[in-house]
């Protein structure tokens, strides 16, 4: 479970935690955002196992929106004691800018429910 974890936030290959799993590292440009690497540069595990492997991801990607959303109207709310309108366009600024890190966010997570990490493939010695 914590290899998972290491893989989720250092968005690495879940088989063998060397590799990157996205093609660019953090960045503003939308269209560079979620792309990801075919096969894992390290230990060549492929990304996408089957065809649109990564519609699954949307599930995660909606469980993440509406805790996020969830937690930012409580806060809105109740804490700082905002009107209910207020509180709405709080949640909703929130979602928006943060839906490119949950986008990263749910398909690290849902590959890593796919794939186990596997210590034979952690860093190759080479002579």
């Amino acid at each position: 479970m914590l290899q998972k974890i290491k893989s989720i936030f250092t968005n690495k290959c879940p088989r063998c935690q060397e590799g990157e799993f996205f093609k660019h590292k953090a960045t503003l440009n939308l269209s560079k955002i979620i792309k990801i690497h075919d096969n894992c540069p390290h230990c060549d595990l492929k990304y996408m196992m089957e065809p649109s492997f990564f519609f699954g991801a949307m599930y995660v990607s909606y469980g993440i929106t509406v805790g996020t959303m969830l937690s930012c109207f409580i806060i809105a709310k109740v804490i700082v004691g905002l009107s209910l309108l207020d509180s709405f366009i709080f949640t909703a600024a929130i979602s928006v800018l943060t839906s490119p890190i949950n986008l990263r966010l749910s398909r690290i997570i849902w590959i890593n429910m796919f794939v186990s990490y596997n210590s034979k493939y952690k860093k190759r010695e080479t002579n």
